[in-house]
């Protein structure tokens, strides 16, 4: 499988170049040149298996080229061991044909340990094979970098490098990245957004020469196609729990960058029957405002009890508006261009309305994502939402499903996770998991850096002695 990227002036590439390159060379995001197909008689077979097996057969057509059959069952299978619930990915019935996809079983309690447990085995592998060291540059707004460093902690060769909004996670995501002491593990707290950390990480890919000729710049963030391909997996797994091939699937996400959501759509074009995919955006809602009014528009970011969606801009609904404008890179490159110009684009409404018969939306607000947190817990028997995922929650109820088809809501973190907002929602602040319990006692270290990006090179530079 080749893969080409969305502004249409890179070449194409293998899986493993892909990987490791994250962004294009010419500003692009890689997506596959074609997708498999799933036929219903092959669905059904798929609905047997376990979820690892399931991701082997799922995964194996966009690795082909990178792994053969032993090597990827190995590494699927390390991945998915590290999870603590046998299922997975289970599924927790809120109300009639009402869903909630628990994805939060991982070692850091989030959605991202799904796609980052496999990127780190991964990466490892093809850096072995190099013999090459390389560096992992990436930006979270609370959930991806703890992830991403659980993921490449034990990697031989990988140092990482973790930026995250000083101040702007919750205590728990910040002492999940931060009270991890390895040697190749670095955490650095800017001053600024979660959006200024992504800009530095953009302009550092653009310009790589402070790393020298010895090392390679990595990106673990949703443009790295890899992630995208391990989260499609669980769109399978629970439409063929619930029914599929003969049944159609809906699918509440909460989605700030647009990567998970992208990869109910891919599974969708890969044959999964997905009657709706709803986008469930907090007030920072730069998705939906597109799918509403046709406007993907930059506004002020304001600070809300689901962090993680905190952005202003989401990187990977470039991926989407590529195949809206029929994979017309020139095209695409142009809007995008006009986007960094003006803050604000909308698609032609001909194709604005075909996208929105797949897709819809909603807005939440703080006192939303509360009410949802108590109206769950008085109606499931005290069932707790993370604020996140208290936002699909809502969505799925707000949006226009036909009530016969099941709806799946990505419960994307632990409540453990955001205890401000099931306090204010009247509850009992949640405990930390056993094996995590000590959390707040565990010594921490990072450092505060500004928003320069002159800076940052020289503190990696400094940190890698290069």
């Amino acid at each position: 499988m080749k893969y080409i990227s969305t502004r249409g002036q890179a070449p194409a590439l293998g899986f493993e170049d892909v990987m490791l390159t994250g962004l294009a060379s010419d500003g692009g995001l890689y997506i596959p040149e074609s997708l498999p197909q799933y036929s219903a008689e092959e669905m059904k077979k798929l609905a047997e298996l376990d979820y690892p097996s399931l991701a082997v057969e799922i995964v194996r057509p966009f690795v082909s080229d990178f792994l053969n059959e032993a090597k990827l069952q190995q590494i699927v299978g390390d991945t998915y061991k590290v999870f603590r619930h046998k299922a997975v990915a289970p599924l927790t019935q809120l109300g009639t044909n009402e869903w909630v996809m628990e994805l939060f079983h991982g070692p850091t309690l989030a959605f991202k340990d799904f796609a980052l447990q496999l990127l780190g085995r991964l990466l490892d592998e093809s850096l072995g094979r190099r013999n090459e060291k390389a560096v992992i540059l990436g930006a979270t707004s609370g959930d991806t970098g703890s992830a991403a460093i659980e993921g490449c902690r034990a990697c031989e060769h990988v140092d990482i490098f973790i930026m995250h909004p000083h101040n702007r996670v919750s205590e728990v995501q910040r002492r999940q990245m931060t009270t991890v002491l390895a040697d190749n593990v670095h955490n650095i707290a800017i001053e600024g957004t979660f959006d200024d950390c992504q800009a530095l990480v953009k302009a550092s890919f653009a310009d790589q020469s402070f790393l020298g000729e010895k090392r390679r710049l990595v990106a673990v963030n949703s443009i790295n196609w890899a992630r995208i391909m391990a989260q499609v997996v669980y769109y399978f797994y629970a439409a063929l729990s619930l029914g599929a091939p003969e049944k159609e699937v809906s699918f509440s996400v909460p989605t700030g960058n647009f990567g998970d959501i992208f990869a109910g759509y891919i599974a969708k074009k890969m044959g999964l029957p997905v009657k709706k995919l709803i986008v469930a955006t907090n007030c920072n809602d730069i998705l939906h405002r597109f799918f509403a009014d046709n406007s993907y528009s930059k506004e002020q970011l304001a600070p809300t009890l689901s962090p993680s969606m905190d952005i202003m801009v989401s990187s990977n609904f470039e991926r989407l508006l590529f195949d809206v404008q029929d994979r017309n890179g020139e095209q695409l490159k142009l809007m995008m261009e006009a986007f960094d110009k003006t803050g604000s684009i909308s698609i032609d409404n001909n194709r604005w309305q075909a996208v929105k018969v797949l897709f819809d939306s909603d807005r939440s607000s703080d006192e939303d994502v509360v009410s949802t947190i108590k109206q769950v817990s008085d109606d499931c028997s005290g069932y707790l939402l993370d604020p996140h995922t208290a936002i699909g929650v809502k969505a799925a109820r707000t949006c226009s499903v036909d009530v016969a088809t099941p709806i799946v809501i990505l419960a994307t973190a632990h409540p453990v996770k955001f205890p401000e907002a099931i306090v204010r929602a009247g509850l009992r602040e949640p405990e930390l998991p056993v094996w995590l319990s000590d959390l707040h006692e565990r010594p921490e270290k990072y450092d505060v850096l500004k928003d320069d990006m002159k800076g940052l090179h020289g503190y990696i530079q400094s940190t890698l002695n290069l």
